[in-house]
């Protein structure tokens, strides 16, 4: 063999060990990468924050003093515009959780001064609806709850299992520190991210440009503006589509004359942020809290909302969505099944853009490589023919 054969045997010599050391110890590398994902994971975090953010921050800034370059609102132009678009957000937050949590807590309080006469009324109902079944009907005749009985076993439970309870209530604590924490780095990274960006923009320029080949560096150019315009994008349409699903179903619960309507909606809307199956999470609180008025209201409410979700999901979201990213309905659809199925909310929710993205690249790619073969196909007819004139 000659040298060139090898160099090449031992470079799979070592591609085989190599694997081989990395199938051995799968567990300790998996740990390891686990490790590092945790400790960077509140810069991801906050990275992802910061590109939300950015949306308003850039909305904000391009209608503050746009004609303004060397003064005083040119300096300020960042800084204010941040904290305008933090304000807006915190704002948001703070409407939304005082329309809602004091209604659930009142609704909470409610139910459960009315649980026996609920109980007591389905009784009744199942007790007139089983005369055909006369053994069940005696056995749902001698189902007595004992409220009392119910609620001193309850502080029995509390009172004897204090240590387990305090030590649960212990790690509930300290997991919501940990993870308040790690939010908390987040935001401040974001803020810095933003403060910074045209900063951070031309160092990576200058990077790019000292150690990447110029074809090398377009090419990476093009995938992250594909990347950050379908993203943006799609992130737009998201919000849109919550705040007009939130206001349908509002309109809707008003017409039907169901309450809690402006309540419920505004849930609906935020929990519709979460592709799809948003909505549904929104449909368990408005079903809980209508109960506490009428259980067959309860009932209405979430018939409506499932036709409501039913319309939203095949025709609202994949034209709203799907058309300010340029994917089509049924990857939509796909995205958000399989994004669901392996990373949970998180994967529903970036499914959609990270699809769209891979899709418009290889749709790129593939409309090259379709050119490329027709003028190949072309040429080659053309000397063919050439070839039978001369013969």
């Amino acid at each position: 063999m000659n040298k060139k054969e090898i160099k090449k045997y031992l470079f799979i010599g070592l591609i085989a060990v190599a694997v081989m050391i990395l199938i051995k110890n799968l567990n300790y590398i998996g740990g390891f990468i686990s490790l590092i994902f945790t400790a960077v994971y509140p810069l991801i975090l906050g990275c992802a924050i910061a590109f939300v953010f950015n949306i308003f921050l850039s909305f904000c800034e391009r209608y503050y003093f746009p004609k303004h370059k060397d003064d005083f609102f040119s300096q300020s132009r960042r800084p204010v515009c941040l904290v305008f678009s933090i304000c807006i957000v915190l704002t948001v937050i703070f409407f939304i959780m005082k329309l809602v949590i004091p209604e659930m807590i009142a609704s909470g309080k409610v139910l459960y001064q009315e649980m026996p006469a609920i109980v007591d009324n389905l009784k009744q109902w199942a007790i007139k609806n089983s005369e055909n079944l006369p053994d069940i009907q005696k056995k749902i005749y001698d189902l007595n709850i004992n409220w009392s009985a119910v609620t001193e076993n309850i502080a029995k439970f509390l009172t004897s299992g204090a240590t387990g309870i305090i030590s649960s209530v212990a790690g509930i604590i300290g997991s919501f520190t940990i993870s308040i924490t790690k939010i908390v780095i987040a935001i401040i990274f974001a803020v810095y991210i933003l403060i910074f960006k045209d900063g951070i923009k031309s160092g990576l320029v200058r990077v790019k440009n000292a150690y990447l080949n110029k074809k090398t560096a377009d090419c990476i150019k093009h995938i992250y503006d594909i990347t950050n315009k379908t993203f943006k994008s799609f992130f737009v349409g998201q919000f849109t589509e919550a705040i007009v699903l939130g206001v349908l179903c509002t309109i809707g619960m008003l017409i039907l004359r169901l309450p809690y309507a402006v309540m419920t909606g505004t849930v609906v809307g935020v929990t519709a942020i979460v592709p799809i199956v948003g909505a549904y999470i929104g449909a368990v609180v408005g079903a809980f809290m209508i109960l506490t008025i009428n259980p067959m209201q309860a009932v209405i409410f979430i018939i409506f909302l499932i036709i409501l979700q039913q319309i939203e999901g095949n025709f609202i979201y994949p034209r709203v969505v799907g058309s300010s990213i340029g994917l089509p309905s049924i990857w939509v659809l796909a995205s958000v099944t399989v994004g669901g199925s392996m990373f949970g909310i998180i994967g529903m929710l970036l499914g959609v853009p990270v699809v769209a993205t891979l899709y418009k690249l290889v749709c790129e790619n593939l409309k090259k490589r379709e050119t490329a073969n027709a003028l190949k196909n072309s040429s080659h007819n053309k000397n063919k023919d050439t070839k039978s004139g001369g013969n």
